[in-house]
């Protein structure tokens, strides 16, 4: 099984580009999906209690209250992060085991900048012009220049995040051209495979 990672900073089309491969019947893990799946379901507040009991509200986790926490004290960012990333991992784990499938794609953000590279067979990272991105990230409900470009400094840069892809899917069109481009670059990595010795 080909492991692809799907990654790409935000407002450039990666939940795109994953609902486009879901639609051609492959598996697809979505690393978010996930982390809010352990907030909800009591797994997160068990391990969260002590760390920052005010984002408990019975067996979930108040995302808000702890997006303002940790806006409050940047440095309990990475003791969270400790906690929930292996959580995430082992969700994946099983996600994957599940799976028969010539090619399963982990759909994260933070693939780059988490150092998980090295652990995919091929990186796709999905692209677009600052203009357009920006465009796209001001357009969702809620986001501010200020909280945009927040964001952005948490993540690589997408010039950085190129250097590291295996293929770059360039999103500055209509969602027919990316369908079009996605189903390419897939049928372009099946004709690659090469057969086990």
């Amino acid at each position: 099984m080909i492991l692809i990672g799907l990654t790409g900073s935000i407002a450039m089309g990666k939940s795109e580009v994953a609902r486009i491969l879901r639609a051609m019947n492959m598996p697809v893990f979505d690393a978010d999906a996930a982390v809010h799946e352990i907030y909800e379901n009591g797994t997160a507040a068990k391990v969260l209690g002590k760390l920052c009991p005010e984002a408990i509200n019975g067996d979930t986790v108040d995302r808000k209250i702890l997006s303002q926490t940790i806006a409050k004290n940047p440095d309990l960012l990475k003791s969270i992060t400790a906690i929930i990333h292996p959580l995430v991992h082992r969700a994946e784990h099983e996600f994957l085991q599940k799976q028969n499938s010539d090619i399963a794609v982990i759909d994260s953000p933070l693939i780059l900048e988490g150092g998980r590279a090295r652990e995919m067979d091929l990186v796709i990272v999905v692209s677009a012009t600052p203009e357009i991105q920006q465009a796209r990230a001001l357009a969702r409900p809620g986001m501010t220049e200020t909280k945009f470009e927040m964001i952005k400094s948490k993540q690589m840069p997408d010039s950085e995040k190129r250097l590291w892809a295996d293929f770059v899917i360039e999103n500055n069109g209509r969602v027919e051209e990316l369908e079009n481009t996605t189903k390419a670059l897939i049928e372009h990595i099946r004709s690659q495979e090469k057969p086990n010795a």
